[in-house]
């Protein structure tokens, strides 16, 4: 290894030993209870629950998978996604983060999204609980194996290492610390990620833009290349068996895609997903009061209104400096690590590289522990072993946590899963199960328990449908599965709920003290 990489590893090393401190400082806590070692006893302060919200987020994806979208295909598809995930952001933390910080403390101080959607209802039979539970962990599994894969990636490019290798090695360092850390181990360390991940993306955009000649001479640049620079077209490199075509050093385009109202109302659709994504929800749940909500939307909206513009702005800035050298839809992922071990000093560039680090073990350390948490809490103690003590469940959590994490490397082997695409699924999936319900159930008394059921069974079985049977057909049907499947749900959940015999007066009373609660 030249010394060039040696510092590169020092730089990472440093970063590493201090999340692995943030964990050990925070294991005795995380030990007193499954509470604390699952939402740290809603103790989170505005800071740290808007960092480690936005940071759980965004994981690879952001310093990866969009920059890489952007360097293959240009701004449309880019473009639109980041807007959208702007607007979904900024909606949730507006109308969902104080009401669900209160309802789930009333509603039997649930600790988990299937706590809180069962003791919404009151429901005796706890048939929300498990089928939320196994939609998390269905989901989650895919999460957690695209940061694998993301961790793969990166190191493997780095070191010129066997991908598996480093994969596996990255996987078991994320496990390690989560296991013994657990909730708010996982938070302070991802308020110190999404720092790292903030300065990593501002600092390469800078120095991308100023490498390319500036913003207006990359931007002259970029429009050569044939809708490359255009946010209703999509940049169609000129592929031969899935690899771009050069000829005489320039990579080879065809004519522009031209984005249709569908599409573009298809990937807006992005931001629906926020209302139902468990690792952000979560937080709202364990801020230690719904006064601090305010401030933390805002520091929220600011960061990821700066970190996706900058991603995008990554994946541009990387085409026009260093148009072939990646030719493959999965390769060009890598964009953000080229450009940080080209641009900076080794030690520096090992600083901004721990960004991705950063971002994929924030996210992965998120999708892990919720993921264990909806089998320990909801299927084991919840309906196999309902005299559980505390102990008991925070032991089968942290066993689980270990089980899904193997699953999620076993997924996670395919070096060329493309990271953006498995992210999308992901989404998609628990936008479509967990947005509607968690809307309607926060801002519509008549919701009642079958409606909640049908809701995310239609939303969840619609996003595999129509991805893997009605996706393939085109048209219309080429639509992000994410808008209809979300669609289907609300309609699910009005009609079962309409013809269903109306929620009991515990119910209603309950919703009524939340509405009228004066924090909210």
């Amino acid at each position: 290894m030249d010394m060039d990489k040696v510092q590169i590893v020092i730089a990472m090393c440093i970063y590493i030993s201090v999340v692995i401190g943030i964990g050990a400082y925070y294991a005795k806590r995380a030990s007193q209870s499954s509470s604390h070692f699952l939402i740290g006893g809603r103790s989170l302060g505005p800071w740290v629950t808007a960092m480690a919200a936005e940071a759980s987020d965004m994981s690879g994806w952001l310093l990866m998978g969009l920059p890489g979208v952007a360097y293959w295909s240009g701004m449309g598809e880019a473009f639109w996604t980041a807007i959208g995930l702007c607007i979904g952001t900024y909606l949730n933390w507006l109308f969902v983060a104080k009401r669900l910080r209160v309802y789930s403390h009333v509603a039997g101080d649930a600790i988990t999204i299937p706590d809180f959607l069962s003791n919404r209802f009151k429901e005796d039979k706890k048939v929300i609980m498990i089928i939320a539970a196994l939609f998390i962990l269905v989901f989650f599994v895919i999460y957690a194996a695209s940061c694998f894969v993301g961790v793969g990636k990166l190191f493997s490019m780095l070191f010129n290492t066997k991908y598996i290798y480093t994969m596996i090695i990255g996987a078991l360092f994320v496990v390690s610390y989560t296991f013994v850390g657990g909730f708010l181990a996982e938070s302070a360390s991802d308020f110190l990620q999404g720092v790292i991940m903030f300065f990593a993306l501002t600092i390469v955009v800078i120095f991308g833009i100023a490498t390319a000649g500036g913003l207006f001479s990359m931007v002259d640049k970029a429009k050569a290349i044939p809708g490359f620079f255009d946010i209703f077209s999509m940049a169609q490199p000129k592929t031969l068996d899935g690899v771009q075509q050069v000829e005489n050093s320039l990579p080879q385009f065809l004519e522009p895609i031209k984005l249709d109202w569908l599409f573009i109302i298809s990937t807006l659709s992005w931001g629906l997903g926020y209302f139902g994504m468990p690792h952000i929800l979560v937080k709202f749940m364990a801020i230690n009061t719904s006064d601090n909500i305010k401030f933390s939307r805002r520091v929220a909206t600011v960061w990821v209104i700066i970190s996706l513009a900058a991603a995008v702005l990554i994946g541009m800035a990387g085409r026009v400096l260093y148009p072939d050298a990646f030719l493959t839809p999965s390769s060009s992922e890598n964009i953000f690590i080229l450009m940080s071990t080209n641009f900076f000093i080794s030690i520096l560039a090992g600083i901004v590289l721990a960004g991705i680090l950063a971002a994929i073990i924030s996210s992965a350390d998120s999708y892990l522990l919720i993921s264990a948490s909806s089998i320990s809490k909801n299927i084991y103690q919840g309906l196999f072993n309902k005299e559980a003590d505390d102990k008991a469940v925070l032991r089968v959590t942290r066993l689980t946590l270990l089980a899904i994490s193997l699953v999620a490397i076993l997924i996670a082997l395919d070096e060329n899963s493309v990271i953006f695409r498995v992210v999308s699924f992901a989404w998609a999936g628990f936008g479509a199960t967990f947005g509607p319900i968690i809307l309607f159930s926060l801002f519509w008394e008549r919701t009642t328990r079958a409606g909640a059921i049908a809701g995310m069974i239609a939303g969840g079985a619609t996003v595999f449908i129509w991805k893997l049977l009605l996706n393939p057909l085109g048209g219309i049907f080429s639509i992000y599965e994410l808008l209809p499947a979300f669609l289907i749900s609300c309609i699910a959940i009005v009609v079962a709920s309409i013809l269903s015999e109306g929620p009991s007066e515990e119910v209603k009373k309950e919703f009524r003290f939340v509405k009228n609660y004066k924090a909210v």
